[in-house]
């Protein structure tokens, strides 16, 4: 892009923008099964959006210019700790920043004599992981029971070392929805002198709902003994506009320790409560307005729907031939794979029913559906993720059928096909000797065009970091994303 020398007018930079996003996937109506939430219900995201824009030059780095920040934030924090046992909170940009900051804070609420640890299933987010890089932890991988996939005190209680600062547990583990044993694990972390921090940011702001709609929801939030703090994500199941998270701390003085504060220059007053100094405020807004336009009535009736939707579809999915449900899920997020491939789950087709399930979410993506791969890990089979939303139980017939006739088309076209020598090509490149241009080049000799438009094919790319080993899969992804933003 050159900058312009005259300025455009409204309605041409709007016409570019909608040309920019036709190839997006559609964020309403629920054919894409992640990144998005939607309600189904046009009115609550024009109010979100309304008071988004409303706040959107709002700048929060001081709250004394702007008191409706505070008030805001004190509501939509006050919402959260109400729903989930109490506590003092943040509202932060996402998930990331709310992991984050309960990192640090627990990193700096305990010395240790050599470098802090944390004790972290092989199910937690990755967001414990980019924080332990940022912050200077490290991480002992807990591992997690390969048909539960639920890690277990006891697994726990071995992580746990005298540099141990925290103990996470997930409610619920993204890839298979499945809640970690809450009470069990924080009872170990508090008797051990350990924080314990759950992770709630995708169930935080759902699994109350379900459970008031007739779930078995374990208790899993500050009302827990031993559980110090715990993230929730409103823009996931609270379903505001993006950028929309909360801490909350069991201890305000846990919290303090969160912020940070710097006196050592002569300009003005810096204390940040989150990892951002200067940000705007919309998201703020837009969460405070999501809350207040739906209230308890509405996200209950979302709960019942969601539950719904999501005991549909597990079923639905059980009944097709050559797929299961891994666990048991008590969320709404439902993860299946092959059950008849060998190993990783992912292309060795042991002669049953099984197929590849690269293949079968690239098949889907020309159904019009997005069904999000997970790569095999830790003895966990590659699989397929779907979250459901507000709106999947419309859908979820429509869904069901796509994903068997997906399952068809997938057996039919057989597993994605390797060149040959190309994973150990890939494992055996000398990464720091290629520049961009050569490492877009050698994925388009094989058939990978990172530079195209449209929705791409990717069973042939998640084929070959399934081969690889989670170190090396991190170092072709940061080159594939260095490309793609060249």
């Amino acid at each position: 892009m050159s900058l312009p020398d005259k300025g455009r007018s409204t309605e041409e930079l709007l016409a570019e923008i909608t040309r920019l996003k036709r190839e997006d996937l559609p964020v309403r109506g629920g054919k894409v099964t992640a990144y998005v939430y939607d309600t189904g219900r046009p009115e609550v995201h024009e109010a979100a959006a309304r008071a988004y824009f409303e706040m959107l030059e709002v700048n929060t780095l001081d709250p004394t210019a702007f008191p409706s920040v505070v008030e805001m934030e004190k509501q939509v924090v006050g919402a959260v700790a109400e729903l989930l046992g109490g506590g003092s909170g943040i509202f932060t940009s996402g998930g990331t920043e709310s992991i984050m900051l309960a990192v640090k804070a627990a990193r700096d609420a305990r010395e240790t004599a050599g470098r802090p640890r944390m004790a972290v299933p092989v199910t937690a987010h990755p967001a414990f992981h980019k924080a332990a890089h940022y912050l200077g932890l490290v991480v002992d991988a807990v591992p997690v029971d390969p048909v539960t996939f639920r890690a277990s005190p006891a697994d726990v209680e071995a992580a746990i070392t005298e540099d141990t600062v925290l103990v996470v547990a997930s409610a619920p583990s993204y890839p298979q929805g499945v809640i970690d044993p809450v009470a069990g694990i924080a009872a170990i972390a508090a008797a051990r002198g350990v924080p314990c921090h759950v992770d709630a940011c995708v169930g935080g702001w759902l699994l109350p709902w379900l459970r008031e709609a007739g779930a078995d929801i374990p208790p899993f939030d500050l009302s827990v003994p031993g559980v110090t703090s715990l993230s929730c994500d409103l823009h996931k199941f609270g379903y505001a506009p993006k950028g929309a998270s909360v801490v909350l701390f069991a201890d305000p003085a846990m919290r303090r320790r969160a912020y940070f504060a710097s006196a050592s220059w002569p300009g003005y007053t810096v204390i940040n409560a989150t990892v951002q100094s200067s940000k705007s405020a919309g998201p703020l807004g837009g969460a405070w307005a999501t809350l207040q336009a739906l209230g308890r009535e509405g996200y209950l009736e979302l709960g019942r729907t969601t539950l719904a939707a999501a005991r549909e579809l597990r079923a639905g999915i059980a009944k097709i031939p050559g797929l299961r449900v891994l666990g048991d899920p008590e969320s709404a997020l439902v993860a299946f794979g092959s059950d008849g491939g060998s190993g990783s789950g992912s292309h060795g087709d042991s002669g049953g029913e099984g197929v590849d399930v690269f293949v079968l979410s690239d098949e889907a993506r020309r159904r019009g559906w997005f069904l999000q791969p997970q790569l095999s890990y830790s003895g966990i089979p590659a699989n397929i993720h779907i979250t459901v939303t507000g709106v999947t139980l419309r859908g979820v017939e429509a869904m069901l059928e796509v994903i068997a006739q997906s399952v068809e088309a997938a057996r039919e076209r057989g597993p994605a096909k390797l060149p040959e020598g190309l994973v150990e090509l890939v494992a055996g490149l000398d990464l720091d000797a290629l520049d961009d241009a050569a490492f877009g080049e050698l994925a388009s000799a094989v058939g990978v065009d990172l530079g195209g438009s449209g929705q791409p094919e990717m069973a042939v790319v998640n084929a070959v970091l399934d081969a690889l080993p989670a170190d090396r899969r991190e170092a072709i992804l940061i080159r594939f994303l260095s490309v793609i933003y060249s």
